[in-house]
């Protein structure tokens, strides 16, 4: 959620010859952002929808996708705990509940991992670009960094999750109890 609402998909690249600027310039998903040296920021919101380049609209339905997925995960997953009281009398199927929420969680993540590396790209192609100019190449910006962080958790999590699967009725000879010990009358103690 917070990598999708920050402005700092890319930055501006000041790796160039001999440029001085007074302000950073940052791009995001929602919205375009300059700061002046005097620590002013003034974002403007995209104008249209229609006029975003389609790659830009795919990256945003793809990390609200992800926001989505994880939170009906989070549902899933919650109540296939143990410690939850419901589906409490099977708990067969309270395990597959969780093993679902995993499931979920894995395609959350893939979503969001997929969302901020074909962005990722896309800046660093442009960057590397010999018909870029040198003083409108842009970096990657520190939400791409979260992205690939909380899609990395949420694939992990997923993967944990997913590792409660339920075992199956294995063939092993059954388990012979300890024998009862006769209660003691405390003659035996001395």
């Amino acid at each position: 959620i917070i990598s999708t609402a920050m402005p700092q998909w890319k930055m501006a690249s000041y790796a160039g010859d001999n440029i001085v600027t007074a302000q950073a310039l940052y791009e995001g998903l929602w919205m375009s952002c300059a700061m002046q040296s005097t620590g002013q920021i003034q974002c403007k919101v995209y104008d249209s929808l229609l006029k975003l380049e389609s790659s830009l609209q795919a990256t945003r339905a793809l990390m609200v996708a992800s926001i989505l997925l994880g939170l009906v995960g989070v549902f899933v997953a919650v109540t296939g705990m143990k410690c939850m009281k419901c589906m409490e009398d099977d708990q067969v199927k309270k395990m597959r509940m969780a093993v679902f929420g995993g499931v979920i969680f894995i395609i959350s993540g893939l979503a969001a991992l997929v969302a901020t590396s074909w962005y990722g790209n896309r800046v660093a192609r442009a960057f590397y670009d010999p018909f870029t100019p040198v003083n409108t190449r842009f970096e990657f910006g520190s939400a791409l960094f979260i992205g690939w962080a909380a899609a990395s958790l949420a694939i992990l999590g997923g993967s944990f999750l997913c590792c409660s699967c339920p075992r199956r009725e294995t063939s092993y000879p059954p388990t012979r109890g300890y024998p009862k010990n006769a209660s003691s009358t405390g003659k035996d103690y001395v």
